[in-house]
């Protein structure tokens, strides 16, 4: 490969990379690929052009562009990185102006598509090869997943493509379009359904669970943290993802109906048909406990996350409230109904996945919390009230997206996000150090 490219790298200076669209993950891929030597020409819609042009003004190797046209002649390798549902519409304005043979990709976290507006809009002498770094903006790129899409393309644009997105420091990861939409639906989609769902049920009861002495201990940082993160972030990130990907429709519409059939059982007393439910579903997702199905350490190692609470009664040691976890009940118990198996793509998994995996793990697979779990579902009622409103949100969430409603989709999200605002920057800094946490011990 380096005989291959010795002329590229030769006359790398010349080799120009554009950014279309300057998010948090545009700034972030333009920032990366400059520091590594490589020339950026970059824009947004262009009424940021002055705001841009002011950020950037001091950093090397990057210039900002008043629009896509602009960044589509001047460039080599161009990135497409927007919305999903805006895909189709930019691609449309800026394709036709690609530079003869140049590569184009996109870094949307739906492929189905970006890969149809390529088709459609592209010039056909131009390579598409796209991407998708599975963390957000925020998180560092090394060591975590770089998916690499390579759609029509020859072989020295594809090699092209790795090298320079090389600098990042990601494992690259080989799919097609259709593999990546699937995959990232098994392993994203429920998940961000879930913590949405859960601050959707807090919000309508109008509580900060780190002000209660319910939510305490390591399974309920990872939730109300991950939570804020969630709500901290843009509402069409996960919208997007969602509605856009045909693959994470079914998804979206089992969790909702297994969170709504469990928390029947719950209320309607049925310990025997509820402990046969979840412990099949136990079985499927996770194997039987002579032959787990991964028998690697835990994902979640014991203690690492019981320092992370923004709980402030809560104290060192002291034992989290029983729950029902109906949250995690109904994640396995969809995975099993749909027939997943979560290890299966932990090549691609994000931080935020593999941490909610590890609390799911923890309490399928520890000695007796399971069963503590599902008595207390059946016996107790501190927790009905928000497992009423979790299960309404949940159903809420699967509507909107089956209906395809970006528009309500931004409602619900933005009302519950102004909520919860005030405790954002702590919530986020800390979710950034657990996840940090969790990275290094996996290492161990």
């Amino acid at each position: 490969m380096a005989s291959v490219m010795e002329p590229f790298l030769a006359g790398a200076e010349d080799f120009v990379i554009g950014l279309i669209g300057m998010g948090d993950m545009g700034k972030m891929y333009a920032r990366r690929l400059s520091s590594a030597g490589w020339r950026i020409m970059a824009c947004d819609r262009e009424e940021k052009y002055d705001e841009l042009a002011e950020e950037f003004a001091n950093h090397k190797n990057i210039e900002i562009l008043r629009n896509g046209h602009l960044v589509s002649r001047a460039s080599n390798y161009i990135i497409y990185s927007v919305e999903a549902a805006a895909i189709g519409r930019v691609v449309a304005q800026y394709g036709p102006s690609t530079r003869l043979g140049a590569i184009v990709g996109g870094q949307t976290s739906c492929k189905d598509p970006e890969i149809k507006a390529f088709e459609e809009h592209l010039p056909s002498d131009v390579d598409i090869v796209s991407c998708h770094s599975l963390h957000g903006p925020s998180v560092d790129p090394r060591d975590q997943p770089l998916v690499l899409i390579k759609h029509r393309a020859s072989d020295a644009s594809f090699i092209k493509v790795e090298t320079v997105l090389r600098c990042l420091g990601s494992k690259h990861v080989y799919l097609t379009a259709r593999e990546h939409d699937r995959i990232t639906a098994d392993t994203q989609a429920v998940t961000h359904a879930a913590f949405l769902s859960m601050g959707k049920a807090w919000h309508a009861n109008q509580q900060f669970p780190w002000e209660s002495t319910r939510y305490m201990g390591g399974i309920e940082n990872v939730k109300i943290n991950l939570m804020l993160r969630i709500y901290a972030q843009k509402w069409h990130v996960y919208a997007g993802l969602a509605i856009l990907n045909p693959e994470a429709h079914k998804q979206i519409n089992q969790f909702a109906r297994s969170t709504t059939e469990l928390f029947y059982l719950m209320l309607e007393g049925r310990r025997d048909e509820l402990r046969e439910r979840v412990y099949a579903a136990k079985e499927k997702v996770f194997g039987p406990e002579d032959r787990p199905k991964w028998e690697g350490k835990p994902l979640l190692p014991d203690g690492v996350v019981d320092r992370f609470s923004l709980n402030a009664n809560a104290k060192d040691n002291a034992p989290p409230m029983p729950n029902n976890h109906l949250s995690l009940l109904a994640m396995v118990d969809c995975w099993s109904a749909l027939g997943i198996v979560p290890y299966d793509h932990m090549i691609c998994s994000t931080p935020l996945f593999r941490l909610w995996l590890g609390v799911t793990e923890h309490l399928f697979r520890t000695p007796g919390l399971l069963d503590e779990s599902l008595r207390v579902g059946i016996e107790d009622n501190t927790f009905r009230r928000d497992d009423l409103q979790f299960t309404i949100a949940a159903s809420g969430w699967a509507e909107c997206v089956a209906l395809r409603q970006f528009e309500t989709w931004r409602e619900r999200f933005a009302v519950t996000q102004k909520f919860f605002e005030p405790r954002f920057k702590g919530a986020v800094e800390m979710g950034q150090a657990m996840i940090k946490a969790v990275l290094e011990s996996e290492k161990q």
